[in-house]
């Protein structure tokens, strides 16, 4: 990481031009990609009780949606435990389901809802898709509190993917959503 003070080797503590400009244009260029479910709409919030519904049937409770132009392309739980695959996770039962009736073109541009916030192996397709927007329940760190999780959050991810912009909206529904997890432990 660049630092904004001087690295000259006189040891002072004096912020150089450059790098408080560097410092101003990643405020201004990168802000929060992250934003609270107060951002939420009705349409979020009808999606997002799909994926509850979803979550609900799952052998774990993630449940995802994926809607593309106001309609539902594609639904997916958790199936981890039944499938005996670490990966059946419900985002990625969804994109799979979505692949499998259409091209990936479908993907580029819509919206993933999804129960709780996507891990690191998720976030990554979700990424990898271009999906242009994230709708969240729970956050990492409330399942994290629940039981084992890795806990990177989507925005630190999508960060360091600048290539494929997304929104991301956290917290819809999440306490119906959490009544569906585990107690904290």
């Amino acid at each position: 990481m660049t630092s904004i003070f001087c690295a000259t080797t006189c040891g002072c503590r004096r912020p150089t031009r450059r790098g408080v400009a560097t410092a101003l244009i990643a405020v201004a260029v990168a802000p929060s990609l992250l934003r609270s479910a107060a951002a939420a709409t009705a349409e979020d919030e009808r999606f997002m009780r799909i994926a509850i519904e979803e979550a609900r049937r799952a052998d774990f409770p993630f449940g995802a949606v994926i809607v593309r132009d106001g309609k539902e392309i594609a639904r997916g739980r958790n199936l981890g435990r039944v499938k005996d695959d670490p990966t059946a996770h419900g985002e990625m039962v969804a994109i799979r389901r979505a692949l499998a009736v259409r091209d990936r073109t479908a993907l580029v541009g819509s919206t993933l809802y999804t129960t709780g916030e996507p891990c690191a192996m998720c976030m990554g397709a979700i990424i990898w898709c271009h999906f242009g927007r994230l709708v969240f329940a729970a956050s990492i760190d409330q399942i994290g509190e629940r039981f084992d999780q890795i806990l990177i959050s989507s925005e630190e991810l999508a960060k360091r993917a600048p290539w494929a912009p997304i929104s991301i909206t956290g917290g819809v529904l999440a306490q119906e959503a959490l009544a569906l997890f585990p107690p904290p432990r």
